[in-house]
């Protein structure tokens, strides 16, 4: 009998090792936010297409779809271990790994560094120096003027903190240009602008979370009016914006039809918000995370625009 107890002990304790292991290896996976990152790239892949004029070549595109996700990866990590403290208290986000010690904060700490210089690295021997550059200014920017910075101190945090998220439309081009232009910075324009109104609304959701975690986003200092006014506002100037893009870069009509329909929807939705709260409608009554995956749907949908477009002509 002791000699079938110590052949059986083995197995147990590795398919512990492996429960443990694939823990692990999710937690940390966990700490580059994916659905993040994911919407990232999706505004990087398609600028190739169109700095490519055309298709672009695979490896380069691969090349920048991994180091990309391993320089967003970084920024996201450092911010998990910066954010620890409020992310506990946030339903939203209580779940994440520092928040529930799946991970020491030190090792999320390096691994995030890590994830940078590699990235950074890879970028500068395998695509260009320019595209290394703008990738590691987005993780500075992110990590030092977004997290540190801005998150707990101003209102207008998203706005400004932001600009990191627009990036990866200049790295993009980048990585196929070797140099940036006009074009790319109307795109630029696009995601800097379409990303308050995106932000709000869902900040909207969580308004409580971010009050007890004393976070100041726009919905817990203003009223509702006014987070809908200006994001109305920002609604209309990206719309704008992306049709800028029609002249300056030479797109089809295909490009313009596609632009201005998404605008169109998009911008009923705005409306729709801010007039209900006008009519006296308030709090979870206004679905503003309506508009929130709406925002996501138009921009995905625009950037597949600008992917495809170049292949018309």
């Amino acid at each position: 009998m002791p000699g079938a107890a110590s052949v059986s002990a083995p197995p147990a304790a590795t398919s512990a090792e492996r429960r443990t292991l694939g823990t692990s290896v999710r937690a940390y996976v966990a700490l580059t936010k994916p659905r993040v990152i994911e919407l990232l790239l999706i505004t990087t892949i398609p600028v190739m297409f169109l700095a490519a004029d055309g298709l672009p070549s695979l490896n380069r595109v691969l090349l920048t779809f991994a180091f990309g996700w391993m320089s967003a990866g970084a920024a996201n990590a450092v911010n998990c271990y910066i954010d620890r403290d409020i992310d506990a208290k946030m339903r939203r986000t209580r779940r994440r790994p520092l928040a529930r010690a799946q991970v020491l904060p030190g090792r999320a700490l390096a691994f995030g560094i890590a994830l940078a210089v590699i990235s950074t690295v890879g970028f500068a021997l395998t695509v260009n120096v320019l595209s290394a550059a703008m990738s590691l200014f987005a993780i500075l920017f992110y990590v030092f003027v977004y997290s540190l910075l801005l998150k707990r101190r101003t209102s207008q945090n998203i706005i400004w903190g932001g600009i990191a998220g627009c990036m990866p439309v200049l790295i993009g081009w980048s990585a196929v240009r070797g140099s940036v232009d006009w074009t790319p910075f109307i795109l630029f324009g696009v995601v800097f602008l379409w990303t308050p109104p995106h932000t709000w609304t869902l900040a909207m959701r969580y308004k409580e979370d971010y009050a007890v975690a004393k976070v100041p986003m726009l919905p817990v200092v203003a009223s509702e009016k006014r987070v809908l006014g200006e994001s109305l506002a920002y609604t209309w100037a990206t719309v704008a914006c992306s049709l800028l893009l029609w002249p300056v870069a030479g797109m089809t009509p295909v490009y313009g039809a596609v632009a201005i329909v998404l605008g169109l929807v998009f911008l009923a939705e705005g409306h729709r918000l801010f007039r209900d709260v006008l009519r006296g409608v308030t709090g979870v009554h206004l679905r503003p995370m309506r508009f929130f995956h709406l925002s996501n749907v138009y921009l995905a949908l625009l950037f597949t625009a600008v992917a495809v477009d170049p292949l018309l002509h």
